[in-house]
Formats: structure tokens, C-alpha cells, sequence
């Protein structure tokens, strides 16, 4: 499901069950990120399927790339692994007004 960002950003404050997904590279992701987020880069191909098939399918997963294209496409693939519940970032990181953090070292 796309969501806005306000409307992504309300959800997610209000959802204990939810999980954040960066779908970025490295790079971007050590530009900055989401708090809480985890980082698989779905431009990993075959590594991004095995990794999300790791994660818990009863989590609710909030995910988000940097404009909104790449995370719309790992929430199609996410469904089609048995994911019911995934929300995609219209606009991405690039439009996020929230908190921010880096990832450490």
C-alpha cells in the first residue's frame, strides 16, 4: 500500500508492531536514515529475496527508498512472499520531514 508521508509517519508512531525497511544502498543508507530502520538493498537482487525471506511475515513493514520507486517494487515482491502487510514511502527519503539518525559504526 502507498502511503503518504504524513500518513506513513502517523502509522508508523502509532503501530507496535511495526518494522522499518530502508531498501537503499550502503551509500544512501550512510547518508542518513529513518530511525530504527534495518538496511537491505534490494539492488542485491537473489541476496535482497534471501534476506527478506529471514523476517517475520506477522510484522507490519514500513519501507521506503530514496524517491519511493525502489521500495514500491520491494513491497510487490515482499506480497508476492507471503508479506500481508507492507507500506510503501510515497516520495521516499528525499521527502521525509521526520527525525532523522545515522546509521554507527
Amino acid at each position: 500500500m502507498d502511503l503518504t508521508q504524513q500518513d506513513w509517519a502517523e502509522r508508523l508512531a502509532n503501530d507496535p508492531n511495526a518494522f522499518i525497511l530502508d531498501v537503499r544502498t550502503d551509500d544512501e543508507w550512510n547518508d542518513g536514515m529513518i530511525p530504527g530502520a534495518t538496511n537491505i538493498d534490494i539492488y542485491k537482487g537473489q541476496g535482497f529475496i534471501y534476506a527478506v525471506e529471514e523476517l517475520d511475515r506477522s510484522k507490519n513493514y514500513y519501507v521506503y527508498c530514496k524517491a519511493g520507486s525502489r521500495s514500491a517494487q520491494a513491497c510487490a515482491i515482499m506480497g508476492q512472499l507471503g508479506f500481508e502487510n507492507t507500506y510503501n514511502l510515497i516520495g521516499g527519503f528525499m521527502n521525509w520531514k521526520g527525525e532523522t539518525a545515522f546509521p554507527q559504526d
